[in-house]
């Protein structure tokens, strides 16, 4: 990166670990669908051993490269990448990740028009052009106990119980937070309100982040037409027991810095009861010849979460805090 330079429009901040194919394919789509603007990328490489350090210096030579010497978390990952950065917006995202099209221009039309947003993100598809939810509320001790009583799938579209799950993803909206695998932020908000809590390893760290933004005034919104391909979104159902541990320890963290110890309470109070109702539920749909091989999976599922909320495990659950 030449400093003397003037300072890109849009700096491209991602961090990789190991998934050389899809890094690559990351970056031809990339420069296939560039922005129009001035830009720039970081890749923090997080100790990777497939080769992604070499590729990178020899088919992409412009790209500022960050080679970590220890593996370190999303957000001190990503908080690595912004320090590098110089533009005036800067966009996070994965690197399993496909650029579509206009994607970049329609994220920097939209701060560019709402000076009042602090972060917009894209339309997210999966691997087979499905709809990948991006769009959340934040994590509460009410919204646990609503969740895990099924009051949000009884009631969808409630402005206080439902969620975002119903919604088809089609219109322009404030959302209270928007997916870690591609936002666009102001970067004169992150001189505000700093960088990612690093106390997140992994999961909800973007959350956290975005709740900061809101306690001091920003919006942040949703613009659906742009549209970035994320191969990596999976159902908790398909986590590994790391990343498993690591997803529900963050939901945990969240709710205490937030609600503080009383929060966490409730929260734990919420989870086993809704583990115990849907191992009810999904035991009797068992019974059904044409529920049997989702009720194997969501039993699996289920009872794993009671298990970890109990403290028995996967490693120790509870008790790693």
């Amino acid at each position: 990166m030449n400093e003397t330079e003037p300072a890109p429009r849009l700096s491209i901040s991602m961090v990789h670990h190991n998934g050389l194919l899809a890094l690559d394919e990351c970056m031809a789509s990339l420069l296939q669908n560039p922005p129009s603007c001035s830009y720039e990328i970081i890749i923090v490489d997080n100790v990777s051993t497939d080769g992604a350090r070499d590729m990178l210096r020899s088919r992409y030579p412009t790209v500022c490269l960050i080679e970590n010497e220890t593996r370190k978390g999303f957000g001190e990952n990503q908080n690595t990448g912004i320090r590098a950065s110089r533009g005036e917006y800067i966009l996070l995202l994965n690197d399993d990740t496909i650029i579509h099209e206009g994607a970049f221009d329609c994220l920097v039309a939209y701060l560019d028009s709402h000076p009042e947003s602090a972060v917009v993100g894209p339309r997210l598809l999966n691997g087979d052009g499905s709809l990948q939810v991006s769009c959340y509320r934040f994590p509460s001790p009410l919204r646990r106990m609503f969740e895990n009583l099924l009051f949000n799938a009884a009631f969808p579209n409630h402005p206080i119980v439902g969620d975002h799950r119903s919604w088809p993803h089609d219109t322009e909206r404030d959302v209270e937070y928007v997916s870690g695998a591609a936002l666009l932020v102001r970067r004169s908000v992150i001189d505000r309100v700093g960088l990612f809590d690093t106390r997140f390893f992994m999961y909800a760290e973007e959350a956290d982040w975005q709740k900061r933004m809101h306690a001091d005034g920003w919006k942040v919104s949703f613009c659906p037409s742009s549209v970035i391909t994320h191969l990596g979104g999976q159902s908790s159902t398909g986590m590994k027991d790391r990343q498993f541990c690591e997803f529900n320890r963050s939901q945990v963290k969240f709710i205490r810095k937030h609600y503080g110890v009383w929060g966490a309470a409730v929260q734990r109070v919420a989870m086993l009861i809704g583990a115990c109702l849907r191992l009810a539920i999904w035991g009797t749909l068992r019974m059904a010849p044409a529920h049997r091989a989702a009720a194997r999976k969501q039993l699996a599922l289920w009872s794993r979460l009671l298990r970890w909320w109990l403290g028995l495990g996967p490693n120790a659950g509870l008790s790693d805090l």
